[in-house]
């Protein structure tokens, strides 16, 4: 067989298997790792700006560290909570309706199919079968797009943004406190921009992304971070760099 008639192999695509669970992971640790970079260089560059006393840089940057941890945290275990609630509720009403209304249902998944393009003989017959074989399975698929063991864990969300807001917070902390009061704020935004640059590659690559727009956006949002808080902390502070 020529090289022009041999198949061409794909790379394997993420489909249904795991992909829910594998974005909620990677939804979280970005938004953290983005939120500790970029709200923590902010901090401490604006405090920079405004003080030379490495010990209130580092001491206000732990403070927004440990804070900002605990909010991120918080907040994804709020959030996701609420959706894996509603979740439980759209499935609970699912199989209600199965137990009470069958036959309902079955024409209910027929016309769904009929509106993906299947002819009504065709979506009658795949609807009945479908719903021998698992009806519950089927129904939620097509009606609600849920798999019930795919279901978003809060606590995964919160400890994956709380981990990786932490270690976004890291670097700048890092940054600030390891050079003298001339190099600070530009060791600092260097730093930033690197590990901006990282976090939008790494998140492109493991979403499946394009690159370029994802670390566009992160070094937009935190240079305008760090511009704004320096330019507030050399009107409050009046120090010089």
């Amino acid at each position: 067989m020529s090289e022009a008639n041999q198949p061409v192999e794909h790379a394997a695509e993420p489909h249904r298997s795991g992909l829910g669970r594998r974005l909620n992971w990677l939804r979280a640790g970005v938004l953290g790792a983005n939120d500790g970079i970029v709200s923590i260089a902010g901090l401490v560059v604006g405090v920079a700006a405004a003080t030379t006393d490495r010990s209130a840089i580092l001491a206000a940057g732990i403070a927004g560290m440990v804070a900002g941890a605990v909010s991120m945290a918080l907040g994804e275990y709020v959030s996701v909570s609420t959706q894996r609630d509603t979740e439980r509720a759209l499935l609970a009403k699912e199989r209600y309706e199965l137990d009470h209304y069958p036959d309902a249902e079955i024409e209910e998944l027929a016309s769904l199919y009929v509106a993906k393009g299947a002819s009504t003989a065709t979506a009658h017959q795949l609807a009945q079968e479908l719903t021998q074989h698992d009806a519950f399975a089927a129904h939620v698929d097509v009606e609600l797009g849920i798999d019930p063991n795919e279901l978003t864990n809060p606590w995964h969300a919160a400890g994956a943004s709380a981990v990786s807001f932490i270690v976004g917070s890291l670097l700048p902390i890092l940054a600030v406190g390891l050079v003298g009061q001339d190099l600070r704020v530009p060791f600092t935004a260097v730093t930033v921009i690197v590990a901006l640059t990282l976090t939008g590659v790494t998140s492109a690559v493991l979403g499946g992304a394009r690159v370029a727009p994802a670390v566009g956006r992160l070094l937009l949002g935190g240079s305008v971070a760090m511009a704004s808080t320096y330019l507030l902390g050399q009107i409050i502070g009046g120090s010089p760099l």
